[in-house]
């Protein structure tokens, strides 16, 4: 495993990126990952050298990976725009200091995903992560529009795009997010109001009782090499409803004795690139030192890498 500052120095001499027309990458390219981690210091009770590097270290074992470990404690947060221009795959962990990343530089990581440059793998507590946020947005934005076309004559649709306010839980019979609200004037201009994603859910426990996971796509590239059912022995709960918009697909389904249930596996287009959520982890219980969790993280890495374009 490359660190960072060897990493930059091999940049130096790549050539610059340019904007030729896209291909499919080559199949015996190695796929660039970067893990990311938020290093909170409670992470030392279940992982010896934080959890990114606990997953990169076993990343790294893998054949055709070429991986890299970054923290934000590294300058300029471990994402300087020459790393993430020659990542594939950035998986991320972060829990409570995501508003450090600035806006932009999340925006720009989301630019990457939508020219299919860039995938992400948003690991549990990342689902208030800003990467992960700023892609729910545009997903959300995209959806509005092909739900609420331009009509071939007449005005086109006027959208009003209302941010989470960040920062609070939504009651279990609360208003579903996003949520349209589509107005039409006399004149027949039709305006739409859009409230993007919470992104988060209305319950969570972390008293780190066991969870049962199903798998609902057997054949997806993800579930490759995954029991159809396993169970993983402590774990933070997470319980529906997720406050994200609708996934092109969910592979895998948690549940818990006391009947929470949580779609764990869920994956989203943007542009011409793509998200994964997994949901399994915390950060005081060893989850990324267990087998089948380190597997499906190792394909969803094989996986969307290999569906970026060069």
């Amino acid at each position: 495993m490359l660190n960072r500052r060897e990493l930059l120095a091999s940049l130096s001499a790549l050539a610059p990126l340019t904007l030729a027309p896209s291909t499919v990458r080559a199949a015996d390219t190695p796929i660039r990952v970067l893990v990311w981690d938020e290093q909170q210091p409670a992470q030392k009770q279940a992982y010896d050298n934080f959890l990114g590097n606990a997953i990169a270290a076993h990343l790294e074992k893998q054949p055709g990976l070429r991986v890299i470990s970054a923290n934000l404690q590294q300058p300029d947060q471990g994402l300087p725009g020459d790393l993430l221009d020659n990542t594939d795959v950035l998986i991320w962990w972060g829990h409570v200091r995501h508003q450090e990343i600035p806006l932009e530089k999340a925006q720009a990581m989301v630019a990457r995903i939508q020219a299919g440059r860039l995938a992400l793998v948003a690991l549990h507590s990342a689902h208030w992560a800003r990467p992960f946020v700023e892609a729910m947005n545009e997903r959300t934005k995209a959806d509005a529009r092909r739900r609420f076309p331009d009509p071939p004559n007449g005005p086109p649709v006027k959208f009003e795009y209302i941010p989470y306010a960040g920062g609070f839980v939504p009651t279990k019979d609360s208003l579903l997010t996003p949520a349209y609200y589509a107005m039409r004037s006399f004149n027949g201009q039709l305006a739409v109001r859009v409230d993007l994603p919470n992104c988060v859910f209305p319950a969570y426990r972390g008293d780190g009782q066991p969870s049962q996971t199903r798998v609902l796509l057997p054949e997806h590239p993800l579930a490759a090499g995954i029991p159809r059912e396993f169970t993983i022995p402590q774990t933070e709960m997470y319980d529906e409803p997720f406050h994200v918009p609708e996934p092109d697909e969910v592979v895998f389904e948690e549940t818990w004795k006391a009947g929470e249930r949580f779609r764990s596996g869920c994956i989203w287009k943007l542009g011409a690139g793509r998200v994964f959520y997994y949901r399994p982890g915390h950060e005081t219980y060893p989850v990324y030192r267990q087998e089948i969790p380190l597997r499906i993280v190792e394909n969803a890495a094989r996986w969307l890498g290999s569906t970026l374009v060069d």
